[in-house]
């Protein structure tokens, strides 16, 4: 449910917070899909799992209640979440190189080939942070 305030919409917090896990397990599935059926299509792969962190992790954020600015980064955003959660330090390495996947590799300028390590590793990475995220919203 949205609700307007001052001529802007806005949802309860955890309605929110739901709203960005859905989306993110949107975006999870999505690039499981297409690895299996479009295999080659590493870019839309690599991005929906770019994607589905930077949604977790928005998420997250909004449930620890702490304000970000609407970027890609997912460096910026496991930054933030370690002002009060430090468990997702482990993973910046792997986390600020897919960070890469949100623009880059979506246009026809910039032209990365990802290999299927690669792809993997991204898939498991997504699909890790969204499991570590659902796992501290419930």
């Amino acid at each position: 449910m949205m609700y307007l305030s001052r001529g802007r919409y806005f949802m309860p917090s955890n309605d929110l917070v739901q709203s960005w896990l859905l989306k993110a397990t949107h975006d999870l599935e999505t690039a499981k899909i297409v690895v299996s059926h479009m295999p080659d299509y590493d870019d839309v792969i690599a991005f929906h799992c770019q994607q589905a962190i930077e949604k977790a992790l928005k998420g997250y954020l909004i449930f620890l209640d702490i304000e970000f600015k609407p970027v890609h980064d997912l460096g910026y955003l496991l930054n933030l979440t370690a002002t009060k959660d430090g468990a997702f330090d482990i993973y910046f390495e792997e986390v600020d190189r897919i960070s890469r996947y949100a623009v880059q590799i979506r246009y026809p300028d910039t032209i990365i080939k990802l290999t299927k390590f690669q792809i993997q590793e991204a898939i498991a990475m997504a699909d890790l942070i969204c499991t570590l995220v659902n796992g501290k919203i419930s």
